[in-house]
């Protein structure tokens, strides 16, 4: 594939999950992490939305596993339902 057809995506401190299918979300969190490490980033936000909580539980069960991520926590001041988390540098 030649470069031309690569879209390179800005690695910001929050990514909304609600552009990815239910299907993606633990994939794109895992990779997210790994990018937003290697950007410097130590602290990121992470929108998956309201509801029952089947995407929050989906998004931190990833963050529970990621050896990237030091912490992480509800952000009780999101009203679209997110999650915060604290990464650790890269090795």
């Amino acid at each position: 594939m030649p470069d031309d057809d690569i879209h390179r995506v800005p690695i910001e401190a929050a990514i909304d999950l609600h552009a990815f299918a239910a299907r993606d979300v633990v994939s794109v969190v895992e990779e997210y992490v790994r990018a937003a490490v290697a950007a410097g980033l130590t602290d990121v936000r992470i929108v998956h939305g309201r509801g029952r909580g089947v995407q929050r539980g989906l998004v931190q069960a990833a963050l529970e596993r990621h050896p990237l991520v030091e912490a992480f926590w509800d952000d009780t001041d999101a009203h679209l339902g997110a999650t915060l988390a604290r990464l650790r540098s890269a090795p």
